[in-house]
């Protein structure tokens, strides 16, 4: 047995009793609650250790840079893979995409075991954080080693899926991995070029990928219970809140769209205040409105990320200006409602100011809303844990958002430090976070075992 596996030897993890229609023949203590969860779980130091060791594959010498079919994506998959096969999970395979995914299959008794999973993304942004994603496929795989070495099986077989591409910092287009596993990829996309002109088709071959195999490399669905990440918040919430860990109640629904304010040039020493039709006035109350509006309501957030006036100078009138908004909350209802209402304002704003203006929708993605029962097994866990337990949505996009299109999915926040920052070298968090999130999961997945 590896040293990486005789750490866990210690763990004793027991589940309770599951459908007798499928473990009928167990006898009743093979199963305990998870309430004996050890104290400690050695997955905060390792989960901590291995973080450091993948930051070291990168792109970009002094900096985390890791994007899709690089040399330094290739080694992580490669160094992920080695940590699942010591762990014991009973098969490791790379994807025709290359998504790293170990199963640790189900307990032998059961004849037809469901399929969980579990997963992130190991891409990077430029310049990023060791944890954003990360931290969803070493955890998970920590928790294997642990019930491996304690010799115990789960009543349904458990996949821990390294996604090889979510960020779309390379080719633009985000969700590669996860679009793959469910058996959605886009294979149109495989003719997209990078920034160095390389097809992702060619990027495939290079990695010693098939492409024209990427369609026979998706999950069986029909056995796919559920699908839950672990991930770091990416906010400010829970450390503010001094929480270890947040339940997710939706991923947040997004409309992002691109404004342009048409006014009139003039002179600015001639052209008296009244008589102005100043575009950048007018983006700057839009601004300040949207600001207003979205600051009104919990869970809703609305952001002006580009103001521009083109062709500006210091002694001219902005004639038009140019700006965007990102408007999004867990609840698409609350997001259009305040759509609407800033929609409203705007023509209110620019009627009154004597500018023409024009909206164009650049993107629309609905909320994904984590399962209801699913959320009162994370509450159940956490307070068995004796842990707080809050729930607040996430206002980033995860893999969790895809996946939850067609399987029902769960997240399980862990807090952030250095003020919550994410895709950023200063985001970090800790060993005794991590821990408590292992056994979290735990839990978690025993109380799957009674579904």
């Amino acid at each position: 047995m590896s040293a990486f596996c005789t750490q866990f030897l210690c763990i004793e993890i027991k589940w309770k009793q599951v459908h007798s229609s499928t473990l009928a023949a167990m006898p009743p203590d093979d199963f305990r609650d998870s309430g004996s969860l050890p104290a400690q779980h050695p997955a905060g130091a390792s989960v901590m250790e291995w973080a450091d060791t993948l930051a070291q594959h990168t792109d970009v010498p002094g900096q985390l840079t890791c994007t899709y079919l690089t040399e330094a994506h290739r080694a992580t998959a490669d160094q992920l893979a080695r940590w699942m096969r010591e762990a014991g999970f009973d098969t490791v395979r790379v994807d025709a995409v290359g998504n790293v995914i170990g199963r640790y299959r189900a307990d032998a008794r059961v004849a037809e075991p469901r399929l969980v999973a579990t997963g992130s993304h190991y891409d990077t942004v430029r310049n990023g954080g060791r944890y954003d994603g990360r931290l969803g496929i070493l955890l998970p795989v920590a928790v294997v080693a642990a019930l491996h070495a304690a010799g115990e099986r789960l009543p349904y077989d458990l996949e821990v899926i390294g996604f090889a591409e979510e960020e779309g910092v390379r080719y633009g287009s985000t969700f590669l991995g996860s679009s793959a596993y469910l058996g959605q990829f886009d294979m149109a996309l495989l003719d997209q070029a990078d920034a160095k002109g390389i097809p992702m088709r060619d990027a495939l071959r290079t990695a010693g990928l098939d492409p024209d195999a990427i369609a026979q490399t998706a999950a069986d669905r029909t056995r796919l219970a559920h699908f839950f990440e672990v991930h770091i918040e990416q906010g400010p919430v829970l450390l503010q809140r001094e929480l270890p860990l947040g339940i997710v109640s939706a991923i947040a629904g997004c409309v992002r769209r691109r404004l342009v304010l048409t006014g009139q040039a003039g002179h600015a020493g001639t052209t008296p205040m009244g008589m102005r039709r100043d575009a950048a006035c007018a983006a700057a109350e839009i601004v300040l409105m949207v600001e207003n509006r979205c600051r009104s309501e919990d869970g809703l957030v609305g952001t002006v990320g580009v103001l521009d006036v083109p062709g500006g100078s210091i002694n001219v009138i902005p004639g038009a200006c140019v700006l965007t908004l990102d408007v999004r909350a867990g609840d698409d209802a609350v997001r259009d409602q305040a759509l609407a209402d800033i929609e409203r304002e705007i023509a209110a704003i620019c009627a009154r100011r004597a500018i023409e203006w024009h909206s164009e929708e650049l993107m629309r993605a609905a909320a994904t809303p984590c399962t209801p029962a699913h959320r009162a097994h994370w509450r159940a866990v956490l307070e068995s844990l004796h842990a707080p337990v809050f729930e607040l949505p996430s206002g980033a996009g995860h893999d969790a958002m895809l996946m939850g299109r067609a399987v029902p999915t769960s997240m399980l926040f862990v807090r952030c430090g250095n003020g919550g920052i994410s895709h950023n070298p200063l985001e970090t968090m800790t060993a005794e976070d991590a821990a408590l999130a292992a056994r979290a999961v735990t839990g978690f997945l025993h109380r799957l075992a009674q579904d």
